[in-house]
């Protein structure tokens, strides 16, 4: 039985309490919303379980090579995935993860950003918020959830898609912030914990509340997992309580939920 604890950023966290073999190799496949809190979390459960994590990033949906979604297409081998509940079921569905381990981890809002120096648009009020997506020479959006949104749905719902939409770029395999960084772009909206650690930007602010889009991300077993206790443990550390002041850090807010039974 795994009775260790985790020190993360100068507080301890208590180990889930699992039983399971030390010194595996868990494969663990990360969309971009996940990825702050889970590099820092993740040397440490390492630490103290003895198993190592060998991580894959992608997006939680779309076609680019490195979305989750591909990387299962071909085979890649996934212990645990972390990405878009909405994603996630969808991987359920086709058989490429086991029904009944899915956990819900954080939820996840958008905010636009500009490149470091340069004007902050107003967009406190959905109004604003239209106006500024107007007025803007260039916008650019991921590819996975928040793009997804923003460009089949929100634009519609603002009734700006048509003058809007000729102006913005998809971006692919890279953090929208890096693009506006490299002032390629005026403006970029992604999820907040996205956002946060790309350096040369300012983060604006998240969309307002009428129009925000709150996405929740989750993590499940691969249905192929050689480590399925293992990889169980892992999430149940990434869910507990003690983890959320790391999470909350990130610019994500903790799902709360009961406590996962041993």
């Amino acid at each position: 039985m795994l009775r260790r604890h985790f020190l993360v950023a100068g507080g301890l966290l208590a180990a889930p309490r699992f039983a399971h073999a030390a010194g595996v190799s868990l494969h663990v496949m990360t969309s971009g919303a996940f990825t702050a809190p889970y590099r820092l979390l993740g040397p440490s459960f390492e630490a103290a379980s003895g198993n190592k994590l060998e991580s894959a990033y992608g997006a939680s949906m779309g076609n680019a090579p490195d979305a989750i979604p591909q990387r299962l297409s071909r085979g890649e081998p996934a212990d645990v995935v972390i990405l878009a509940r909405e994603a996630l079921d969808a991987l359920v569905r086709n058989g490429q993860v086991r029904p009944g381990s899915e956990v819900d981890l954080v939820e996840s809002r958008i905010a636009l950003a500009v490149r470091a120096g340069t004007p902050h648009p107003r967009i406190g009020t959905v109004e604003e918020f239209r106006q500024a997506m107007l007025n803007a020479r260039s916008i650019g959006y991921s590819a996975s959830a928040s793009g997804v949104y923003f460009a089949t749905e929100l634009l519609q719902r603002l009734g700006i898609a048509d003058q809007v939409l000729p102006k913005t770029r998809r971006i692919l395999s890279e953090r929208v912030g890096s693009v506006v960084a490299r002032g390629e772009l005026e403006l970029g909206l992604q999820q907040v914990s996205e956002l946060l650690p790309i350096p040369g930007i300012e983060m604006v602010g998240p969309l307002p509340d009428p129009i925000q889009r709150v996405t929740t991300f989750s993590a499940g077993i691969g249905a192929r997992s050689a480590q399925p206790e293992a990889a169980r443990a892992l999430i149940a550390f990434f869910a507990s309580p003690a983890a959320h002041d790391v999470i909350r850090r990130t610019g994500l807010d903790p799902v709360r939920q009961p406590a996962l039974a041993n």
